[in-house]
């Protein structure tokens, strides 16, 4: 797949610039109003996203576009979320002061006060906005793979030296993301986010009960994510009886898929006491051999969900 990242300094026109490459080389435009449509088709316009997921979240949203779609990304921070991706190229722009002025006297009709503080305003807000989603005020220039200035490039002679390098790169020759390539990236971006707890707002599964702990919270909202029915504890298992036969020990497993017919236990516990855990599993594996059960520690998350493939499901909207 091919994903361009561009980005620049306020008034260096790099808008433009993904706007004419997007063009040219017939690949998808995804600004930062695009990607706020996407997100409010995904969990919903009045859902709010935390600065400190905002990246796994545009992650997650450019996977699932990638696996149809060459895409060039416009938007402030590009170059952080572009590293994941395999076929990736990531390009800034910058000019010096006076022509960013210029830029913004043009485009906006401003005289040169208004333009210069437009630009002080806009760079305050970069910095803002960059410190908040992606933890430094200012993009590092080992991020990039094409650091271009616009003092004297027009945007359609910028956008050539874009293609070029696409060219040169074979980027469009790798074709677009593996689904299993995607599916592994939504586990790590997705996991992010239920960590969070941003779910799609159709929850299949309405909460009735308080988490034991917060693993197994997460783990809910992941299979929420994907649309997979759980019940929570939903029956106790008799697994040990005193001399009469009346119960003496029980076993609730976390989690059960009806889908699958599958309980599931989550652990997170030390060492020292999973011998336990594992004396009643033996037990009620014993007792009641028809019962599929698996016991999983935090660690073996994504092997529960790629094992049954729950990552590739397509999602019903």
């Amino acid at each position: 797949m091919a994903l361009i990242a561009v980005s620049g300094h306020p008034g260096c026109r790099f808008e433009e610039v993904a706007r004419i490459t997007a063009q040219h080389l017939r690949f998808d435009l995804l600004t930062e109003s695009r990607i706020q449509q996407l997100a409010s088709e995904e969990f919903g316009a009045q859902t709010s996203i935390p600065d400190k997921v905002y990246a796994s979240l545009v992650t997650s949203l450019l996977a699932n576009v990638a696996t149809a779609h060459h895409i060039v990304y416009c938007a402030v921070g590009g170059e952080e979320i572009a590293r994941h991706f395999p076929g990736m190229l990531r390009v800034h722009l910058v000019a010096p002061e006076n022509v960013r002025i210029g830029n913004l006297m043009l485009d906006q009709r401003l005289d040169r006060p208004a333009a210069r503080q437009m630009l002080q305003d806009l760079e305050k807000s970069e910095r803002a906005l960059r410190k908040a989603k992606f933890g430094k005020s200012k993009p590092a220039a080992d991020r990039f793979d094409m650091v271009l200035s616009a003092e004297f490039l027009t945007p359609e002679q910028i956008a050539g030296l874009i293609e070029a390098a696409v060219q040169s790169l074979g980027l469009q020759e790798r074709g677009f993301l593996s689904a299993s390539a995607e599916a592994q990236l939504q586990f790590q971006m997705r996991l992010r986010l239920a960590k969070h707890g941003l779910v799609p707002p159709d929850k299949i599964t309405l909460r009735k009960k308080i988490f034991a702990n917060q693993s197994e919270e997460i783990f809910a909202n992941l299979l929420d994510f994907y649309r997979i029915a759980w019940e929570y504890e939903p029956r106790s298992f008799p697994v040990a009886y005193d001399a009469d036969g009346n119960p003496t020990e029980f076993f609730t497993p976390d989690f059960y898929l009806p889908e699958f017919d599958q309980f599931v236990e989550l652990t997170t516990m030390k060492q020292a006491l999973v011998t336990r855990k594992n004396r009643k599993i033996r037990l009620l594996r014993e007792q009641y051999p028809e019962v599929n059960i698996q016991v999983y520690y935090q660690k073996d998350f994504e092997n529960l969900v790629f094992k049954h493939g729950l990552a590739e499901r397509p999602v019903e909207v």
